[in-house]
């Protein structure tokens, strides 16, 4: 059984199409990099996976089960936008997942937040967008999930740390689990993926194991994305 199946996805707003016959699997144990231009519909696909969006038509089943409330239970989900409260401090955050999901670890929180060098009494609002976001990945991947998806995990934080941030998403999640990555710096992340996903004007125009991808193009990742988009 696929951990995610999604077959004849559409989403239209209005009468303008933003996803276009979207048909893709992800098995168990695989890091996807979710790769598309600004606009090719990466976060729209993303929020009808969490079923924060309603599909035109179409299904998404995950774990044998279609998006609902099962499914959030086996989701852990890092949104583009930080949406947690900044008038707590980290330590109340963290009581607070402890107590709305079964499956969070307070203890792995605690231990990333002390590599991350950030102070659990901290208050967010004090803390700047950047440590913000690294407090929210690490809730997020504190969570014993099935699927991790994580949307632009990298962009406010400095090239110093990202490393760090992906061997945190390496050595966070067990081998049952997959992740899904969206992000437009490929080239920070292509090291840690095992597939990709192209998505372009609604439409995924690619899915491929990523190093017979490499091996076929004698390219990296980077570089066969920019000749596809002509970034």
């Amino acid at each position: 059984m696929k951990l995610l199946e999604i077959k004849s996805l559409n989403k239209s707003f209005n009468t303008k199409e933003i996803l276009k016959d979207v048909n893709l699997s992800i098995s168990s144990g695989k890091i996807v990099g979710l790769l598309g231009k600004n606009g090719a519909g990466k976060t729209t696909l993303i929020k009808l996976i969490n079923d924060l969006l309603t599909p035109t038509s179409g299904e998404i089943i995950i774990k044998g089960n279609k998006v609902g409330v099962e499914t959030k239970k086996v989701v852990s989900y890092l949104p583009e936008r930080t949406y947690l409260n900044k008038q707590m401090k980290v330590s109340e955050v963290i009581e607070y997942f402890k107590d709305f999901y079964k499956d969070f670890d307070d203890e792995k929180a605690k231990k990333l937040l002390e590599d991350l060098d950030l102070d659990i009494e901290e208050h967010l609002t004090k803390m700047s967008k950047g440590m913000q976001e690294k407090v929210q990945l690490v809730l997020v991947m504190s969570r014993k999930a099935d699927l991790y998806i994580l949307d632009e995990p990298l962009g406010g934080v400095d090239p110093a740390t990202r490393d760090y941030i992906l061997d945190t998403i390496l050595s966070n999640f067990n081998e049952n689990a997959s992740v899904i990555i969206s992000t437009h710096l490929i080239s920070d992340i292509e090291r840690i993926l095992d597939e990709v996903i192209f998505i372009d004007k609604g439409k995924i125009i690619l899915q491929s194991d990523a190093d017979k991808l490499r091996n076929k193009e004698k390219s990296s990742i980077d570089e066969i994305f920019r000749r596809m988009f002509k970034c």
